[in-house]
């Protein structure tokens, strides 16, 4: 059963944006007056509160979706109603933004609020780039806000896609350099992905490529690691590299499998009631979210538990992300079994996986077919 001191994250979904960018299926809204939503989060954390008991919260983290839509003062009563409703000591608090929605007045409102972290959706600095993948910033409006942000928050991300057609190792040489000069301590690198239903996917079905092949997409991958490590940049995660003491600590909470909640429409949460863990989705849609919080209290539209192989599946299939890894005693716990002796030991034999005691890691060989390798441990 989780004690008080257990940490807890919390997940802030804020579904709405100015523009769906083509590439994007997240649960998002085209951006509306909407004065229901932030009462029925507040209620819900409350109920979340109920279900959980007292913990101590490790991080608080508002994604969507565009969060920096809400205002400062929206902001701070949910920081404060998390605060007051569980133990909170030193949390991580970070908030997504866009570049062409900086205000400097709103962001040191967020300041006072209590944020410690900024996540920048810069994606690009090159105006091609950001105009192909449908951003509604250019160039020097990302400069801008890049430095607008180091000026005002601790600790900034920036995010950075590659992969999108007509990239080049110099092109993204060149965005690199530019968030390295301005003194990022954290960066997330994406690779476009084409996902199903989105306006990217119905132009490459028209036979309009967006997204460059695997080969090249790996040489990009391979170009921004060595970069980043050159700089200091550790490589702690599958996609994100961070200057000692910057690491995301509410990203970490998913890939370690600590427990978290999630609050707004769409929202995901996994938490551990009675040694059980659950999994839960909240209503969809902004309208049916809020109307369930109004009728229940609640806005969990799903609550799952995960069997003990699930769970281990799910431990297994996040810390092999990171360079820390899994814990083999831990694993084994969950699931109640071992994992196969004999793929194991292949898939180290073949330099992808690295066993350090009761620890086990991908390789950096192993993190580009990590979706391989972890398939081969969990088939076998």
């Amino acid at each position: 059963m989780p004690q008080i001191n257990d940490p807890l994250a919390v997940y802030i979904h804020w579904p709405y944006c100015a523009r769906i960018c083509p590439y994007c299926d997240f649960n998002v809204y085209k951006r509306k007056a909407d004065d229901a939503l932030l009462p029925a989060i507040l209620s819900d954390l409350k109920h979340w509160r109920e279900l959980t008991g007292p913990r101590t919260i490790s991080s608080i983290h508002f994604g969507g979706g565009t969060p920096s839509l809400m205002t400062p003062a929206q902001v701070s009563q949910v920081i404060d109603i998390v605060a007051e409703l569980w133990t909170f000591y030193a949390p991580e608090i970070a908030l997504e933004a866009n570049p062409h929605e900086m205000n400097a007045e709103d962001w040191r409102g967020y300041r006072a609020a209590g944020l410690t972290r900024l996540s920048l959706g810069l994606q690009s600095f090159h105006d091609p780039a950001l105009k192909f993948l449908g951003r509604d910033h250019d160039g020097t409006t990302a400069q801008a806000a890049l430095d607008m942000a180091l000026d005002i928050f601790p600790s900034v991300s920036t995010d950075l896609i590659f992969g999108w057609a007509g990239q080049t190792l110099d092109m993204l040489s060149d965005d690199l350099t530019r968030i390295l000069d301005a003194g990022t301590q954290h960066i997330s690198t994406y690779q476009l992905t084409i996902e199903d239903g989105t306006a990217f996917a119905k132009a490459e079905d028209r036979g309009q490529s967006r997204a460059v092949d695997a080969d090249q997409s790996a040489d990009l991958y391979d170009h921004v690691c060595a970069i980043l490590k050159a700089a200091g940049f550790e490589h702690y995660e599958v996609s994100n590299f961070a200057k000692p003491s910057h690491r995301s600590k509410h990203n970490l909470a998913y890939w370690q499998g600590i427990d978290y909640v999630g609050v707004g429409p769409g929202a995901h949460g996994r938490v551990t009631l009675g040694n059980k863990r659950q999994a839960t989705i909240a209503h969809l849609t902004p309208g049916g979210y809020t109307r369930a919080v109004t009728e229940t209290g609640s806005g969990i539209d799903s609550c799952d538990t995960l069997t003990g192989a699930d769970w281990a599946t799910e431990y297994l299939l996040m810390g092999l992300r990171i360079d820390e890894g899994i814990s083999l005693t831990r694993y084994r716990n969950l699931s109640g079994k071992d994992l196969d002796r004999d793929e194991l030991n292949a898939l180290i034999g073949d330099g992808l996986l690295r066993r350090v005691d009761d620890r086990l890691c991908a390789t950096s060989n192993g993190r580009l077919l990590l979706n391989a390798v972890t398939e081969r441990l969990l088939l076998a």
